[in-house]
């Protein structure tokens, strides 16, 4: 975006917050009719709200009240919801709490990344504000319905708590996690006190007798790693300070048998 400002010479300002009169200045001084956010990851204060002469709009990349906040594509995928979408919503002094202008809702594929999401959610966002600033142009005013209070859920910026692969947890949930964090931050186990992310894998049905986290099966499709219910199969990882790789690639240049074990992330 910045660099598509730069080439058509339009002014860029990058204040590091807008709590001052200082800082609020280039918006301020541009007297605007409409202020669009996308992905600023702070609340606006009242004093900026106030600034546009028809308000601020906000491109958010969930189906609100569903995942308010920081990080609605992780959570959404983490979840294993079936759909989520763009809100364009008129921002008020609340975490995502203003008025609905309108929502579009898109199916999330079977093995859906943070990534792949991530870009689908741009393309129909873009399209979604332009629509809306092309009917405020057109009517002078865009009508907004609150937000249904019922369905409320919170989307908690993603910590390094949350990239701890725990291989007690459930087959599914693993594979979701690692789906969520692709390809930033990444879900994290370990191997022999070494920082591993597990970049790619798949759930294997049918849970052979072994604790959490012992590879049970070494193949050229990847490492069968047992769960807390069922398997998953790691097929791409990426050591501490390494490049991504198949997962096989990684059991032969460490000696990776069937018998051995990831610990818990850390």
């Amino acid at each position: 975006m910045k660099t598509l400002a730069q080439a058509h010479a339009l002014p860029i300002a990058q204040p590091a917050d807008l709590r001052s009169d200082d800082t609020r200045a280039p918006i301020r001084d541009a007297a605007l009719d409409v202020l669009v956010v996308a992905a600023y990851g702070l609340i606006l204060p009242q004093a900026v709200l106030d600034l546009p002469k028809c308000g601020c709009l906000n491109v958010h990349a969930s189906l609100l009240p569903r995942w308010r906040g920081a990080a609605p594509i992780e959570r959404a995928i983490e979840a294993g919801d079936e759909t989520t979408g763009i809100t364009i919503m008129r921002m008020d002094a609340g975490l995502d709490t203003g008025p609905i202008v309108t929502q579009r809702a898109i199916p999330l594929d079977s093995r859906e990344t943070a990534a792949s999401l991530h870009d689908k959610l741009a393309a129909l966002g873009a399209t979604m504000i332009v629509e809306a600033l092309d009917a405020l142009a057109r009517t002078g005013e865009l009508a907004a319905t609150p937000q249904p209070s019922a369905g409320t859920t919170y989307a908690a910026k993603v910590t390094s708590v949350d990239t701890r692969i725990d291989w007690r947890r459930d087959a599914g949930a693993l594979d979701r996690q690692i789906r969520a964090l692709t390809p930033r931050p990444g879900a994290t186990a370990s191997w022999h006190g070494e920082a591993v992310k597990i970049r790619r894998a798949v759930v294997v049905e049918g849970r052979r007798e072994a604790d959490p986290g012992t590879i049970v099966a070494v193949s050229t499709d990847g490492l069968d790693v047992a769960c807390g219910s069922a398997m998953l199969r790691v097929t791409e990882v990426q050591p501490a300070g390494g490049r991504e790789m198949a997962a096989h690639a990684f059991a032969v240049g460490r000696h990776v048998a069937a018998g051995d074990r990831f610990g818990n992330g850390r």
